[in-house]
């Protein structure tokens, strides 16, 4: 049998096999060192605000809830887009005067360019860079991360983690259901764009304004 031959009967011996579903095991690209959930806290306070974000930390969220109401009251926010979590309701209904209108599955941009102020839930907060990661069911919930020229996010303390890879598997077991895209968002900061002359300019690409509401840290 020639080596034609033997590479063809090869083939038609292992077609129709079903290779094993275990997956290889994540390689530990950084380490966990467990801190607590007030150095989480910091940290993530302290890298939000490094990139010209805006963390607001509350121990329960009647804090929260009166703290968003006078934001938005001194920001003149009249209209909210809002996705379609409890924790975003929760937040956008403690402003009595501010309509919201819930992210449609796929909008036309120019039909939401006027309203000013986005609010996000966001499934995972990374502390090691102040980012907040959104994950996003339909085009809309994508755009509005992008689109308002504010956005406003909001998660509990549980949802904390060191660092992506210690967010992998919350993530993951979101974004693999059926009704999600398996689309993530990870938002660090508000928009930031400069020239050659390191001239920073905000909001160019996305919100100019990023404001993150962290609830139950300690």
């Amino acid at each position: 049998m020639g080596a034609r031959e033997v590479i063809l009967d090869r083939i038609r011996k292992n077609l129709g096999r079903v290779a094993e579903e275990n997956q290889p095991p994540v390689p530990e690209v950084w380490p966990r060192t467990h801190p607590s959930s007030a150095d989480l806290a910091r940290r993530f306070s302290e890298e939000l605000r490094a990139v010209h974000g805006e963390a607001l930390v509350h121990h329960n969220w009647l804090s929260a809830q009166e703290d968003f109401w006078n934001l938005a009251e001194k920001a003149g926010w009249r209209q909210a887009l809002v996705m379609d979590r409890p924790l975003a309701w929760q937040l956008a209904n403690s402003a009595p005067g501010l309509q919201t209108i819930p992210v449609p599955d796929s909008p036309v941009p120019r039909d939401l360019e006027p309203t000013p102020v986005s609010i996000l839930e966001a499934e995972c907060l990374l502390a090691d860079t102040g980012s907040a990661v959104v994950v996003c069911r339909n085009p809309g919930e994508r755009l509005a991360c992008y689109l308002p020229p504010a956005c406003v996010i909001v998660a509990t303390a549980d949802r904390l983690c060191e660092h992506l890879p210690a967010a992998r598997e919350r993530i993951t077991s979101v974004a693999r259901q059926p009704e999600m895209r398996g689309e993530c968002v990870i938002i660090t900061g508000p928009s930031r764009t400069a020239d050659i002359e390191k001239i920073l300019i905000l909001g160019v690409h996305g919100p100019k304004r990023l404001i993150v509401y962290l609830i139950g840290a300690e």
